[in-house]
């Protein structure tokens, strides 16, 4: 008698809330990304009031994403699954959208960190010798230093304890995250102690003056523009406590993990945003930044500054291994968003498969195919951030309508964790708040300094004291025309798997599940079945 064989693999319940949290030490390595460029175009005054004002917005709207963690346990992929699920009934692109822009945001994470870890280890201990110097000219893309094969040596490295399983990768992060842990402590700490914060002016203000060096008038709204602009770029590294939510599939308490999970990310988050720029200032100053013509090394000048020259390369070294954790963290939430925008039928279905380790290896590959190319063809790590900001924070806006909107539509749906009316109005000012950051940001990209050519021949010229102020606009077409790009592709991909699935294309896609018998049971047992009376969360 012949017999079907059927593929039971699932994402697996191995994890608790305490993982979720190590996962989440990825996310001070987010902040440091944004520290130096702020911090030059806004002064310390703002550039300390945007990072808090960042941080608390991130972790508030992460809890919001508890709601929907709860109601959707059977499906992984974070807020851009929420998005799905709430837009699909009113706007079947917007699942798509959401997740593409949510997943480059996420796995770019990997070209990005793996630069940056390069470019420490040469600046502490490569010195002028033959890593620190030479550069190989391949064809096509641009001229490639060491700094640039020790970035694909680390993406190589993630992939290879992810491709293992989800044990082997959260191993992976326990092993980074207390390399991570000593030196922002040292960081975070001990620039009080060493700190110079009077002869630095911390309370600068430099709003005006940026705003007149991209040859713009200091008008209030010019100054307003630019205060928007850097909210739109600061939620890259100040939002990540959402990333807990993605694993939510994979708690085995799903309920009360994921909501502990994104509770202690976020309040830690809000904690380093605090401290970090203030120390920064404190330990080196504006000219230490204004000097650094990398944005990346002056990372090394604060370590040893606090620390010493000794215990401070041991503490870069630490960093790096932090940094790590950032790219761990990337893969397993961007191939997770991957994966499941494929199980939904949403993008190509090759892409829903999990391999032997019940892991989205598909999705893994991509990623790291995906990162190696842009750390050697872009190379430039603010300009990858900025194209990907775009899709990340569309993400969010989407996700947190569709919040709003899976409240309106499936009333009757169980809800294990029911968040009180006040979360749904915070849900909807965020969005508003995302939606007008990610309007101003457009227009202003110019502010951040990211839009400059940093390889161009005019560029050298101005560091150099030879030439004048280049385009601040240069690369911000590029920037744009990328970050749009990616929103195309998830269009495109989603349009393809309706055809692979037999299936027309359709402006509207309602949904016609059923909930999942784990919501079902987890909502009856805390006293929240639909419509049911319950106490709020």
């Amino acid at each position: 008698m012949a017999e079907v064989a059927v593929d039971e693999r699932r994402l697996l319940k191995t994890i608790r809330w305490w993982d979720g949290f190590v996962i989440g030490l990825a996310n001070p390595g987010f902040l440091l990304i944004a520290l130096w460029g702020s911090i030059i175009a806004l002064g310390g005054k703002w550039a300390i009031a945007l990072f808090v004002v960042s941080a608390i917005i991130g972790a508030l709207q992460a809890y919001i994403y508890c709601e929907p963690a709860a109601m959707f346990p059977d499906k992984p992929g974070g807020l851009s699954v929420y998005a799905r699920e709430g837009w699909r009934k009113h706007f079947s692109f917007a699942g798509p959208i959401a997740v593409f822009g949510y997943w480059f945001a996420w796995s770019s994470v990997l070209a990005i960190y793996g630069s940056l870890i390069g470019y420490l280890l040469l600046a502490e201990f490569g010195g002028d010798g033959y890593l620190a110097t030479h550069v190989y000219n391949p064809p096509i893309i641009q001229p490639l230093g060491w700094a640039q094969i020790i970035g694909v040596m680390c993406i190589v490295l993630c992939w290879v304890f992810n491709i293992r399983g989800m044990r082997p990768a959260v191993g992976l992060s326990y092993v980074v995250g207390a390399l991570m842990i000593l030196p922002v402590l040292v960081i975070a700490i001990g620039g009080f102690i060493t700190g110079d914060f009077s002869n630095h002016q911390i309370d600068s203000n430099f709003v005006a003056a940026n705003v007149e060096f991209y040859g713009d008038s200091a008008t209030f709204f010019n100054q307003f523009v630019m205060i928007m602009v850097w909210l739109y770029i600061l939620g890259w590294s100040t939002y990540g406590p959402e990333s807990g939510a993605t694993f939510a599939p994979e708690y085995k308490d799903t309920v009360n993990d994921t909501r502990k999970a994104l509770i202690s990310v976020g309040a830690l988050n809000v904690f380093l945003s605090i401290m970090l720029p203030i120390v920064v200032i404190g330990s080196i100053g504006y000219n230490g930044l204004y000097s650094d013509l990398t944005g990346v090394v002056w990372l090394t000048d604060v370590v040893n500054t606090i620390a010493g020259d000794t215990f401070g390369k041991f503490l870069v070294v630490c960093l790096c291994g932090g940094l790590l954790l950032s790219m761990n963290t990337a893969t397993m939430d961007g191939s997770r968003a991957l994966y499941a925008l494929s199980e939904e039928k949403m993008t190509i279905k090759q892409l829903g498969v999990l391999n032997k380790h019940n892991v989205p290896g598909r999705a893994m590959t991509v990623d790291m195919l995906l990162n190696i190319f842009l750390l050697l063809y872009f190379q430039n790590i603010y300009f990858i951030l900025a194209a990907g900001n775009l899709g990340y924070m569309l993400s969010h806006v989407l996700a947190l309508s569709g919040v709003l909107l899976l409240r309106r539509d499936r009333p009757t749906w169980p809800r294990p964790i029911r968040l009180a009316k006040p979360w749904m109005w915070l849900a909807g000012l965020f969005c508003a708040l995302n939606a007008l950051f990610i309007i101003f940001g457009v227009y202003g990209l110019k502010y951040t300094g990211y839009g400059f050519d940093y390889l161009s021949d005019e560029y050298a010229a101005f560091l150099a004291g030879t030439g004048p102020v280049p385009s601040p606009t240069a690369r911000v077409p590029a920037i744009i025309i990328v970050g749009v790009l990616v929103l195309v592709c998830g269009v495109a991909g989603y349009i393809w798997a309706q055809r692979q699935w037999g299936k027309p294309v359709r402006w509207k896609d309602p949904s016609d599940e059923a909930p999942s018998q784990e919501a079902i049971d987890a909502a009856a047992a805390r006293g929240t079945p639909g419509t049911a009376p319950a106490a709020a969360i």
